[in-house]
């Protein structure tokens, strides 16, 4: 009877710690009773019946290297924090028909662990074909000049239709970057070629526009100098008419009131000193060059002794009076 009862004992314990399950955290269990959907396992601790509850397995893709991205594993634990995928390279043909090689990686995440379970056979494999066929619809559309400038436009677009499909599978696709995009290598022979000639036309059109500038900078120093100029030229001789003008006033109010005879007298003098600088420029020539109105300013000088005769007589020595001042 005892050892029976310690045979029970040791049954219940057996069942017991084969029916504990310890779930971790950001993780999920789906367990099937009798074969059928039974409840998921949060995680902690939970007891399930064992030998009538069974943890449903599914496919996985195991490591996150390109050697990797093959295996397939199977696991009965449903991770629900954020994957990367890194689907293989493919060749893809763009609208201008040439063949390029694409590769990138793919951020997704569980939504709903029993449509993963039961709406997809293999999720792995259900995103990397989508992801293929998605990327060759998109870049099929497209030139390859367009291709290599718009990353950001195909990863939108990837996103948008993997997410919209991969929604039934309880799965939400978060983020599509294209890690490589290489063209053919004659191809890029061409793209190289075309890069250097669009490089040393851009040289060119600097350097004229670059002599250009420097041409027109020129004119434009040689203009301002001469306007310079041409401006100092004016406002000397401005001031010189205003100094010259001056002048003129000046004498005509020291003339004012002086006697108009004195004054013609002073003319008269003024123009003997003319006189004889000529003359003394002659350098023993006997031609002298005389004003035209020598005759006038003689003949003035007569008439001013005319005029100054008569007061002369009255002197006592007989000697010129002053002259008036």
């Amino acid at each position: 009877m005892q050892p029976i009862i310690i045979s029970f004992v040791v049954l219940v314990v057996v069942l017991a710690l084969k029916g504990l399950r310890i779930v971790r955290q950001a993780e999920i269990v789906i367990i099937e009773r009798l074969g059928r959907f039974d409840r998921l396992l949060n995680p902690g601790i939970n007891i399930i019946w064992p030998f009538i509850d069974r943890p449903r397995a599914i496919q996985w893709r195991g490591g996150l290297s390109k050697g990797e991205s093959t295996r397939i594993v199977m696991s009965s634990r449903i991770d629900m924090r954020e994957q990367v995928f890194d689907f293989p390279e493919q060749s893809v043909i763009t609208r201008d028909n040439v063949v390029i090689s694409v590769n990138g990686l793919l951020y997704y995440q569980v939504t709903d662990p029993k449509r993963v379970a039961y709406e997809v056979a293999s999720l792995p494999t259900a995103i990397e074909k989508l992801a293929q066929t998605t990327l060759r619809n998109i870049i099929g559309e497209m030139e390859l000049d367009m291709t290599l400038s718009s990353r950001d436009l195909i990863n939108g677009k990837m996103r948008e239709v993997l997410d919209e499909a991969t929604d039934k599978w309880g799965v939400k696709v978060n983020r599509v970057e294209l890690q490589d995009i290489s063209p053919p290598h004659t191809v890029q022979e061409a793209m190289e070629k075309q890069m250097r000639a669009e490089r040393d036309k851009r040289a060119t059109v600097l350097d004229a526009e670059a002599e250009k500038l420097s041409k027109i900078l020129r004119a434009e120093g040689v203009r301002d100098s001469e306007i310079a100029e041409a401006e100092g030229d004016r406002q000397a001789r401005v001031l010189r008419a205003r100094g010259e003008a001056e002048g003129l006033e000046i004498v005509r109010d020291a003339l004012a009131g002086v006697d108009a005879n004195a004054a013609q007298y002073q003319i008269a003098l003024q123009y003997l000193e003319t006189l004889g600088g000529l003359a003394a420029n002659g350098r023993g020539d006997k031609t002298v060059f005389l004003p035209f109105e020598t005759a006038n300013v003689l003949g003035g000088i007569g008439s001013i002794k005319e005029l100054l005769g008569d007061s002369g007589s009255n002197n006592v020595d007989g000697s010129p009076p002053p002259l008036p001042r």
